[in-house]
């Protein structure tokens, strides 16, 4: 009779239980439940913007601008690695150089660098102005920066005056005063500006290139820009010098050394001359 009772009071016991069971697994099964749905929530979010914003950052090549990659991958990614990224102690990163940079060192043929040198000299351009506007137009989707205006002639109602005093307050302390170039520290110098054209100039200004200070318009504007090459172009190149001679155009340096010269000759010819009167 007892285990009988036992056996009853046992049976009620386990079936008084099992609804708390039942009640933790429901909150097992809703909690896991809804993380599957989290997951699922935010993985679908992810491949719904993932994808734009991928698309955003890595937009697809312009067909000049593929061209450019092409010659790039040729000519430019020894130096400069994949997508332009540089190469340690070979050359440096292109990404925000921006357009003008690439113009002014591919058209001026310092770019592909013969060698390794405190600075990279003119030489004639390896590329034609298709293919380094091609080249300039890559590097310019592939990471921004300033591009120089469309055109050959960007002296347009340019200021001559005004570009004098611009150029004498900004330019001839290192291109001099006749925009010969003259030398600076470590082996560099400021080349001479006379076989430069207007785009170069203006690329220049804009990318500051080996020592020269970036010019942006925000320091100097487009139209001071116009002015300082109208100046350059058309009176530092066609003036024939109304003083005299130009002694190379390069300031000061050499007329001192030309006075320095002269005056030692006439000193010694003075001096043997009153030698020979005694």
């Amino acid at each position: 009779m007892t285990s009988d009772n036992d056996r009853r009071r046992g049976l009620l016991a386990r079936l008084r239980g099992r609804p708390a069971v039942r009640s933790r697994g429901r909150r097992r099964l809703g909690a896991a439940v809804r993380l599957i749905a989290a997951l699922m929530l935010a993985g679908g979010a992810y491949t719904v913007f993932a994808p734009g914003a991928q698309a955003q950052d890595n937009p697809p090549l312009t067909g000049a601008a593929a061209e450019g990659k092409a010659l790039f991958d040729v000519s430019c990614v020894t130096c400069h690695g994949r997508n332009a990224q540089g190469v340690e102690g070979r050359g440096p990163s292109l990404i925000g150089v921006g357009a003008a940079s690439v113009e002014f060192q591919v058209s001026s043929g310092r770019m592909p660098l013969a060698r390794q040198e405190a600075q990279a000299h003119r030489k004639p351009p390896v590329f034609t102005d298709e293919q380094t506007r091609q080249l300039a137009q890559y590097i310019q989707e592939l990471g921004g920066g300033p591009v120089v205006p469309e055109g050959d002639d960007l002296r347009d109602g340019g200021n001559v005056a005004a570009g004098g005093e611009l150029f004498r307050i900004n330019c001839s302390q290192c291109h001099a005063f006749g925009g010969g170039g003259g030398a600076l520290s470590s082996g560099k110098f400021a080349p001479s500006l006379h076989p430069a054209t207007d785009r170069q100039i203006y690329a220049a200004m804009l990318s500051g290139p080996q020592n020269m200070p970036v010019f942006g318009d925000n320091q100097i504007t487009p139209e001071q820009k116009a002015d300082i090459i109208a100046y350059i172009q058309e009176t530092l190149k066609t003036d024939q010098d109304p003083g005299g001679f130009n002694l190379g155009r390069y300031g000061p340096s050499t007329e001192g050394l030309a006075i320095f010269l002269v005056g030692i000759v006439a000193l010694v010819f003075a001096s043997l001359w009153i030698a020979g009167k005694s």
